[in-house]
């Protein structure tokens, strides 16, 4: 299939190895920001928290977050240009839903006269919080939606990615208590250019189920 769309997915891989000398360009870092900012979520409840490491600090930091295990990720910490530490909120409450809806009538999206009544829409999260008011397993499902978004920007970018749940969500959660205020990280996604010669993943054939096997038109 020739649509650039499929062009881009079809290039996509995991990277295996990037390479340290190699930085993305702001330009490009803004788009991407802008890109994640943009994914959907339920009821544009928009519960997550996006962490992007550049600097060299910030990637020293998130490579002590290794010290106990996943250490066949740790190398990304500081060899990829960039790592976003995807996080959500774990307790979404009613409140910071109607912070978001203040936000589309500021944008022109909700009238105020209809506010109360999209208010209504937080069933949607009740509907997944238990008694002790977590709603985490909801919410992270929202952060997977930015997951994917993000991939294929990338993808359209031509800047390389490794999607990693093979991260210590303890560990992150303390080294980056202040910047997560209360979010919870449980998987990150390293961005960059692969190392030429060194990703043994890099050029391999596309590998997936038939057609067939995974779509079903009625």
């Amino acid at each position: 299939m020739s649509h650039q769309i499929i062009k881009d997915l079809s290039k996509r891989y995991t990277t295996k190895k990037y390479d340290e000398e190699k930085r993305i360009s702001q330009e490009d870092m803004a788009v991407i920001k802008e890109a994640v900012r943009l994914s959907a979520s339920s009821i544009n409840s928009q519960p997550w928290k996006f962490i992007v490491i550049e600097s060299d600090e910030a990637k020293q930091r998130f490579y002590n977050t290794f010290a106990n295990k996943h250490q066949f990720n740790q190398h990304h910490a500081k060899a990829a240009s960039h790592t976003i530490l995807l996080a959500y909120d774990p307790k979404f409450t009613k409140e910071k839903y109607a912070k978001r809806l203040d936000a589309e009538v500021v944008a022109g999206r909700l009238s105020p006269e209809k506010f109360d009544a999209r208010m209504g829409s937080y069933a949607f999260a009740e509907a997944n919080t238990d008694q002790a008011g977590f709603n985490s397993g909801w919410t992270k499902a929202q952060v997977y939606i930015a997951l994917g978004n993000l991939l294929h920007t990338l993808a359209r970018l031509g800047i390389d990615s490794t999607p990693m749940e093979g991260v210590d969500s303890q560990m992150i959660g303390e080294e980056f208590k202040q910047e997560l205020d209360g979010h919870v990280c449980e998987v990150a996604l390293a961005i960059g250019y692969h190392k030429d010669g060194e990703d043994y993943n890099h050029g391999l054939p596309k590998s997936r189920l038939s057609m067939e096997d995974v779509v079903t038109t009625l």
